[in-house]
């Protein structure tokens, strides 16, 4: 079972930790705010108030043993930056760092995270899909030109299998399940027909999404 440490457990680093913790996995904590660490450690599996860019600090609470390490600081770039770059000269093999902007994420970046997120804007996209889409659920950005895609399936494609609608080939986009009440079919077969109360789990550049958004 993977290992996670979550170092800034404010607001989105504390949502991640309980997060995790509550679907089964080990969650090290670390913040340096006592007062945050008390709120958070009995809904983790570990918690401790270190100096979050002290190398001898990291290293005595074991994170060159964990397996992933999500750096939640977005307003102390400096501990960001730092932390960031210390788990990975550790050895930690997946860090994934929150930025407050373009100019943070190229640092974190260039220092090795391997995934950079923006919590806030991220949140924003996905609010805005749904307002102004009826038929988008979920979305999730994968970059900043491929996403997938949670949506009811278009009145176009019911009642015809994937192979009939052809869809890889009219909009360039791949169907990676399909939600049919309470069942979920994985990787669905080119037979599989497409009904009207289908949620589809779409993948696709962003501008072949944007057509299937026009077809509601």
């Amino acid at each position: 079972m993977k290992q996670f440490a979550v170092i800034g457990c404010g607001r989105f680093g504390g949502s991640v930790a309980k997060s995790l913790y509550k679907s089964g996995f080990d969650v090290l904590a670390l913040d340096d705010d006592e007062c945050v660490i008390r709120n958070i450690a009995d809904e983790v599996t570990h918690a401790a108030t270190i100096d979050i860019d002290d190398a001898i600090a990291l290293k005595e609470v074991g994170i060159r043993n964990m397996d992933v390490v999500i750096i939640g600081i977005g307003s102390d770039l400096k501990a960001s930056v730092m932390s960031t770059l210390l788990v990975k000269e550790m050895g930690v093999p997946y860090v994934v760092a929150k930025a407050q902007d373009e100019m943070h994420a190229k640092v974190l970046t260039k220092i090795g995270a391997d995934r950079v997120i923006f919590p806030e804007r991220d949140m924003g996209i996905r609010l805005a899909y749904n307002l102004t889409s009826t038929n988008i659920l979920d979305f999730i950005e994968l970059s900043p030109d491929y996403s997938i895609l949670e949506i009811v399936s278009p009145k176009i494609w019911h009642d015809k299998s994937l192979m009939e609608n052809n869809i890889r080939s009219r909009f360039g986009l791949s169907i990676l399940a399909i939600k049919r009440e309470e069942e979920i079919n994985v990787s669905p077969q080119a037979e599989e027909i497409i009904r009207s109360k289908d949620v589809l789990i779409v993948v696709g550049s962003n501008e072949d999404l944007r057509k299937v958004q026009e077809h509601e």
